[in-house]
């Protein structure tokens, strides 16, 4: 896979030489290539922002560097890539978007700052390229960069190689199939006693089909817990007998809509 990234802050990007994206594009899994947008200015301050039309606080970055750049990044490679643009206005940015993402061959990051980029950019790409607006979270940061460090790692993690086991994001929190709403339960190690604390004793138990349920069951009290709006919007066909036994132990039952929801206790006078 190829990935570019088109910034004013190319150092940002340094993480992405280390850990498991470092270690994919030492191994030639991952080809990243970073760019520094003042590149494509031509004046002596490299300007990159300006005043927004109609008023109002905040910077607005230029159309002109970004045409610039994004216009050499494609003529450098071979076919369309998908251009993904980190703004807190796009859509969630989730494991499913992260493994649909993971198939694409080429994908081009525009980290911005400021108040955003002129929309004439978005629109202007989007008549020839798949475009995605996405957004890490409801909430609002400095710049793009740190939103490109998180899906750049999300997506890489799930290329064939990267990871030692291929088989370790298959029981991921959101991954596709039995997980998808769902969060990964509670994980042990070595020692088995630790201050006082054991470990589960079904872990110790070497019976797989009882392990596998208890970690489905600890993953149903996990996302309970934190994430009930994961129980709310599960598919019910997706449960078995097992799953729904675990869910009405959590005090979840299925409404006439054919949803969960939390059981109603009753108060006694």
């Amino acid at each position: 896979m190829r990935i570019d990234v088109v910034t004013i802050f190319p150092e940002y990007l340094e993480p992405l030489n280390v850990s498991l994206v470092g270690k994919a594009r030492e191994r030639g899994l991952l080809d990243v290539r970073v760019h520094d947008l003042r590149e494509w200015t031509h004046d002596r301050h490299n300007t990159v922002d300006d005043t927004p039309y109609g008023g109002g606080p905040g910077m607005v970055m230029k159309p002109e560097p970004w045409g610039e750049a994004l216009d050499a990044v494609l003529e450098s490679g071979e076919g369309s890539p998908v251009l993904v643009v980190p703004t807190p206005s796009g859509r969630p940015f989730t494991q499913e978007l992260a493994v649909e993402l993971s198939g694409k061959p080429w994908l081009v990051f525009t980290p911005a700052r400021y108040e955003g980029i002129d929309r004439r950019v978005i629109e202007e790409y989007g008549d020839r390229l798949d475009v995605r607006e996405v957004s890490i979270g409801d909430y609002v940061l400095a710049g793009g960069e740190a939103p490109v460090l998180v899906m750049v790692e999300a997506v890489a993690r799930l290329l064939p190689g990267v990871l030692g086991n291929a088989e370790s994001h298959r029981d991921d929190s959101f991954a596709p199939g039995a997980m998808a709403d769902l969060l990964e339960g509670p994980v042990f190690t070595k020692p088995p006693v630790w201050r006082d604390r054991g470990v589960p004793e079904v872990l110790l138990s070497g019976h797989h089909g009882k392990v596998a349920r208890w970690r489905r069951d600890e993953a149903f009290r996990r996302t309970a817990q934190n994430r009930p709006d994961l129980i709310e919007r599960c598919d019910p066909a997706t449960l078995d007998k097992k799953d729904r036994s675990m869910l009405a132990a959590l005090g979840w039952v299925l409404g006439e809509d054919g949803r969960f929801g939390r059981a109603v206790e009753s108060v006694e006078e």
